[in-house]
């Protein structure tokens, strides 16, 4: 089989992207292991509404730059998936806290890079997080943490779920 060069395996990529989710843009070379493709805040919330998550500000906005307002803004698409997966399965209310806006803690896997979202917490997410998913011990700040079966991490901190997507949790 003639392989494809990278130039045209990234085309591909791309084409394949922007059927997955119209208005994506994906970010890296098609040589990185782990390029991902950043979605808009529009994008996002369409596929939140298509299966029922909601969403808030405690700023009533959503301006990435303003850290009281819940953005969606260059999310990854994975990370969107992975919502959509923790509401499939639990058939829990979601609702999305906090987003890629400013104001959360740095890192690769940050909130800001697009691999993080915070939910309101319920009964309904945290009988499923504790009872579906494995305790993994306290993270630094002494958030109590569980891994899914797809590697994504929940972290309890208290007053909401701040949640880790690596992966779409099996979309």
């Amino acid at each position: 089989m003639k392989s494809l060069k990278a130039p045209k395996l990234r085309s591909v990529l791309t084409a394949l992207a922007l059927v997955v989710a119209p208005g994506a843009a994906v970010v890296g070379t098609a040589g990185e292991a782990a390029a991902v493709t950043k979605i808009s805040h529009a994008t996002a919330t369409s596929m939140f509404s298509q299966v029922g998550i909601t969403w808030s500000s405690s700023g009533g906005c959503s301006n990435r730059n303003v850290s009281t307002c819940t953005s969606f803004d260059q999310l990854n698409l994975a990370t969107a998936q992975g919502a959509q997966t923790l509401k499939r399965a639990s058939g829990c209310a979601l609702n999305i806290t906090g987003g890629t806006e400013t104001g959360h803690a740095s890192g690769t896997y940050s909130h800001w890079n697009g691999y993080k979202l915070d939910y309101s917490k319920t009964t309904c997410v945290g009988n499923y997080v504790k009872n579906t998913f494995t305790y993994i011990g306290v993270r630094g700040d002494g958030a109590p943490q569980w891994r899914s079966g797809s590697g994504n991490v929940y972290a309890d901190e208290g007053n909401h779920w701040d949640v880790t997507y690596y992966n779409c949790g099996g979309c």
